[in-house]
C-alpha cells in the first residue's frame, strides 16, 4: 500500500527544491536544475523503495534467492521441474514451494 503522507511531503519537498533552485540560480540554469529535479527525485525514490522491497522476500522458501520452483503434476503426483511431466508428459501443474 503507498504511504499517501511520504509521497504528498516527497512532492512538495522536490517542488521547494526545484523553486529554490530557479531562485538562486540564473534563467537556463536554474530551469535545468529544476528539470533535473523532477526527473531524478522520483528516480531516486523509486530505487531506494525497490530495494526496500527486495529485502523483505529473504526467507527460507523464497525463490527470490535463486531457488529453483518445483512443480506437481496434477494427473500423475509427480515432482518435476519444467514445463511439463516428466512421468507422463501432462502440463497440468501446481507450484510447490
Amino acid at each position: 500500500m503507498i504511504n499517501y503522507k511520504s509521497y504528498l511531503v516527497s512532492i512538495l519537498v522536490s517542488l521547494a527544491i526545484s523553486m529554490g533552485l530557479q531562485m538562486i540560480l540564473p534563467y537556463p540554469f536554474g530551469l535545468i536544475a529544476a528539470i533535473a529535479v523532477f526527473a531524478l527525485y522520483p528516480l531516486i525514490l523509486r530505487n531506494r523503495t525497490l530495494s526496500k522491497m527486495s529485502g523483505m522476500g529473504s526467507g527460507s522458501g523464497s525463490f527470490m534467492q535463486g531457488q529453483s520452483l518445483k512443480y506437481v503434476c496434477l494427473a500423475c503426483n509427480n515432482r518435476f521441474k519444467g514445463a511439463m511431466c516428466s512421468r507422463c508428459g501432462s502440463k497440468m501443474k501446481r507450484a510447490e514451494f
